[in-house]
């Protein structure tokens, strides 16, 4: 599906929208879920991830292909792994099998797994044969994807002695790992974290408990995004979010202020509202801790002639495509200068936009999403659109109601 995005028929934007469950912590509470049954969940979210994690967590025997879905891959084979009885191939997409999985193999077997490779070593797909993990002991890389550390967290307090995790080095992406201990702690396991250590004590059985999963703060960065590149006075509600949220990617209310964007907490939500054109001249942000928003980022500061350095980006290369490589490209072809190295992006400022380019989107829903609002300074086609159902299967229709022109090519 292409389309054709083109900017708002009014001057500014005054709207509502309802933000799907983060797909952040419905993978990880439905996960938890599955080792505690009596664990309810409200507010889940709709998007291709969780439908995939929820299916893959249904079966005991046979293949079980999470498509694009690196959470699953990630949160499942620990899952999967760690239940006596399981035997499962465990794959996806190409691209998937080319997004390396080894060190959490390694720390699995290290506990006691029995976890081989079905095709090239250290990648997609798995052969796993569940059993009672006896072993507690484990150490990791701390700067690999946090996803490898949250994956052995989740499974961690039904292991017959729960898990002391030792991370060396410096931790990248903290945020999703005090995500994860805190959901941890919110259904009563016990958890400690400190310095490079973190222990999670076995839990044979929770009390009934029933939590409602906040909104995707990923999600919100495109309207941050556009709320940026809007007229003052533009504003729009969204629902359902906390000020004292896990998600990482929260830090956007502290980082759209630079683009004149004001946050208010109200009524289970939040209000974005443009007050000002006031702008510095380059924006410098380190994003270990919140990598996610990188693209939307950069785009934004492209829409409003803003330079800008982002690093701590060293993940993105690994994720549904090589995203750096990807931001350059496409941002170059609506006449960006750009640079990237192996863990930044480095955008100049510039007066001038290409109209009408057509945003290649990789199999990856957040470069659709990302280049979304640059149709608030010029029209542009986004390829393959129907990419961002991984995460956000609304978005497009959110659009509209914001009031962008959509139409299918």
């Amino acid at each position: 599906m292409k389309l054709h995005l083109s900017k708002l028929e009014k001057g500014y934007i005054n709207a509502s929208v309802q933000i799907t469950g983060s797909k952040s912590e419905t993978n990880r509470l439905l996960l938890l879920q599955a080792l505690f049954p009596n664990l309810k969940l409200k507010n889940l979210s709709n998007s291709d991830d969780a439908k995939v994690m929820q299916k893959g967590l249904a079966i005991s025997d046979g293949d079980v292909d999470i498509h694009h879905a690196g959470t699953a891959m990630r949160f499942l084979t620990s899952y999967f792994a760690s239940c006596e009885n399981k035997n499962v191939l465990l794959t996806g997409s190409p691209r998937m099998k080319e997004r390396p999985i080894k060190v959490l193999v390694e720390a699995l077997r290290e506990l006691g797994a029995d976890i081989s490779y079905a095709g090239t070593e250290g990648y997609p797909p798995l052969r796993i044969k569940g059993k009672t993990l006896k072993k507690q002991k484990v150490s990791l890389p701390a700067n690999i994807s946090s996803q490898y550390i949250s994956s052995l967290l989740l499974v961690a307090p039904s292991l017959e002695n729960g898990l002391e995790l030792d991370l060396v080095g410096k931790i990248t992406s903290v945020p999703y790992i005090k995500m994860t201990l805190a959901l941890l702690d919110e259904i009563g396991v016990n958890t400690e974290f400190e310095g490079n250590h973190i222990k999670v004590h076995p839990m044979a059985k929770i009390a009934d408990k029933a939590l409602v999963v906040e909104s995707d703060w990923s999600a919100a960065s495109y309207f941050y995004s556009i709320v940026a590149m809007a007229e003052v006075g533009s504003e729009i509600k969204l629902t359902a979010y906390k000020q004292n949220s896990l998600q990482g990617d929260s830090v956007l209310a502290d980082i759209y202020e630079d683009f004149g964007v004001k946050t208010t907490f109200s009524n289970h939500g939040v209000i974005l509202k443009k007050e000002t054109d006031f702008k510095k001249s380059t924006i410098i942000l380190d994003l270990s801790n919140a990598p996610d928003i990188a693209q939307t980022i950069a785009v934004t500061c492209f829409g409003l002639g803003i330079a800008c350095r982002l690093g701590g980006l060293h993940t993105l290369p690994i994720k549904e495509t090589d995203r750096l490589a990807a931001m350059k490209t496409e941002l170059k072809k609506m006449g960006a200068e750009v640079s990237i190295s192996a863990d930044s992006l480095s955008l100049e400022s510039s007066d001038t936009i290409t109209s009408n380019v057509s945003i290649d989107t990789y199999n990856d829903h957040r470069m659709a999403m990302a280049f979304a609002p640059i149709a608030l300074k010029t029209d542009v086609y986004i390829n393959d659109a129907g990419v961002v159902s991984k995460s956000y299967p609304d978005f497009w229709k959110d659009m509209k109601t914001l009031g962008m022109i959509v139409k299918g090519v």
